[in-house]
């Protein structure tokens, strides 16, 4: 064991538990196969998929990629804390359990959960601590979604049914460039993408073209090449983070700013971010907007907290309501955007995964290997996850659902 994590082992050992406090655990499930003994070791670019290095990997992955900054304010805003735990129980696969249940169960590196401006519950696991960027993996797509939507309040993009090309002339001719802006938040532009993350797919191509020198000439060009149009926009869902990547340019070419720096003034600072984030970029200098956003745990926490109360934030309009609600809703006119017929209980909005059945009206914003941001607007309630699952395709989803209802049912009640 490393000095630096024996130190945190005697740190973490005579902190208080009670619950109105962040609590820390050195191990977690299957704690050696992450590499414990070795201190969570952080690894390469090439070994950052390996489980020994899953929770470096995902809570400094700003350490292995170059990335912008996105700056915090001058002063945060603090959440309050309440010192009850939830005492919630949720059914799984017929067995009962708590929320140190799920914890002991599942790869979780941080969990928060708050009731606007509270702090319920608040755990980290690995050696992972409230001061750790945690890598937001696809979450990254709802936050640059919600920066389309400022664009949109201040005029710098016209309309979403203009086409990417209007503001990325690079993507002029091409099938992206000639897509809506909304099909792209829709995900639903009808171009050929496939994203199984088996290292032959196009999402592999993607990365390599946007992070590996000399693979491309743009970020632009590398998206020129999905040029394959199988379906009229706006008539299917398909999920890919190449359209993301789409929107980014979007965004960069309407604001004239760096993605990071737009977030920054648009966002991080109204909501008193309590520390910098990171956003990953490209060969190119271009966020990667599909994915690669680092920020701690409660932070995003705050960033839930100002989607529930409908873009506004202790009265500050920071997103155009209207924006909020039509990103968390489906049109009538757009039936394969609705729950149970995007995939199973869930549905489609801008760039946001919403959540069908009962309770109704929840929705979250999800990435590969367990990260998640549920918010429910009724009650305010939101629950932040960081995980370090072996899976990019996470297997927990379905448990994190039912715990999330349960918490919901409990929140509505009172």
């Amino acid at each position: 064991m490393t000095r630096a994590i024996a130190l945190v082992v005697s740190v973490l050992a005579v902190l208080p538990a009670a619950a109105a406090e962040p609590e820390f655990r050195m191990d977690g499930p299957d704690a050696a196969a992450y590499g414990m003994q070795a201190g969570y070791p952080i690894g390469t670019r090439q070994t950052q998929g390996q489980q020994r290095h899953l929770v470096a990997t995902l809570s400094q992955y700003d350490q292995l990629f170059s990335s912008r900054v996105v700056a915090k304010p001058a002063s945060a805003w603090s959440f309050k804390r309440d010192g009850t735990q939830p005492s919630v129980s949720y059914s799984y696969q017929g067995v009962r359990y708590d929320l140190d249940q799920y914890l002991d169960r599942n790869p979780v590196t941080g969990l928060l959960i708050a009731r606007d401006d509270v702090i319920l519950f608040e755990r980290y696991q690995y050696a992972r601590t409230d001061a750790h960027r945690f890598t937001s993996q696809s979450m990254a797509k709802t936050v640059t979604a919600m920066l389309v939507g400022i664009a949109v309040g201040e005029g710098r993009i016209r309309s979403i049914d203009d086409k990417a090309e209007v503001y990325v002339p690079a993507l002029a001719g091409s099938a992206y460039g000639q897509t809506p802006i909304r099909a792209l938040l829709n995900m639903s532009s009808g171009v050929a993408f496939t994203e199984r993350y088996d290292g032959k797919d196009d999402i592999a191509a993607l990365n390599r073209g946007v992070f590996v020198p000399g693979a491309a000439e743009s970020t632009a060009k590398v998206l020129a090449q999905f040029n394959n149009r199988t379906k009229p926009p706006g008539t299917s869902f398909h999920y890919a983070g190449s359209e993301t990547l789409t929107l980014g340019l979007v965004l960069s070419g309407a604001t004239g700013r760096t993605v990071a720096e737009y977030l920054s003034e648009k966002i991080w600072q109204p909501i008193g971010a309590e520390a910098d984030a990171t956003w990953v970029t490209d060969v190119f200098g271009q966020e990667v907007t599909y994915c690669c956003f680092n920020a701690r745990l409660r932070d995003y926490a705050r960033f839930g907290r100002l989607l529930a109360n409908g873009g506004n934030w202790s009265g500050r309009q920071v997103i155009p309501r209207q924006w909020v609600t039509d990103a968390t809703t489906v049109r009538p006119e757009d039936a394969h955007l609705r729950p149970g017929v995007v995939g199973g209980p869930f549905g489609y909005g801008y760039q946001v995964w919403l959540l069908g059945g009962e309770p109704a009206g929840t929705y979250s914003l999800r990435g590969i290997r367990g990260q998640i941001l549920f918010v429910d607007p009724e009650s305010k309630l939101i629950m932040v996850q960081t995980s370090a699952r072996t899976q990019p395709v996470d297997p927990g989803m379905a448990e994190n659902t039912i715990l999330w209802r349960a918490l919901v049912e409990q929140a509505r009640r009172r």
